[in-house]
């Protein structure tokens, strides 16, 4: 799937946002809140799952796992152009 202009401009936007509050990797309950984990225990849990949307990382001698702020601002960006996509009309015989 391409991106549109306007999910590549919300990306920008959302990078630039969280880039000044979190530079350039998010971690702990900031990257786990961003991603729309309820909890610290939910993140772990899909991470030993390996569910997790976005590419994360370990970094020698450094507790936790890490993801790059553009990773998230992109995969935030993503979520909201699906969930404003027009949904295609129903086929034939099936409820709409």
């Amino acid at each position: 799937m391409t991106k549109s202009k306007s999910e590549e401009q919300l990306a920008a936007l959302l990078e630039q946002d969280l880039l000044s509050k979190h530079c350039p990797m998010m971690t702990g309950e900031d990257l786990s809140a961003a991603l729309g984990y309820p909890s610290q225990d939910a993140f772990r849990q899909a991470v030993a799952r390996k569910t997790i949307p976005i590419p994360i990382f370990g970094i020698e001698k450094r507790r936790g796992k890490f993801a790059l702020t553009k990773d998230v601002a992109a995969w935030l960006a993503a979520q909201h152009a699906r969930a404003i996509e027009p949904s295609s009309p129903p086929k034939e015989g099936e409820i709409p």
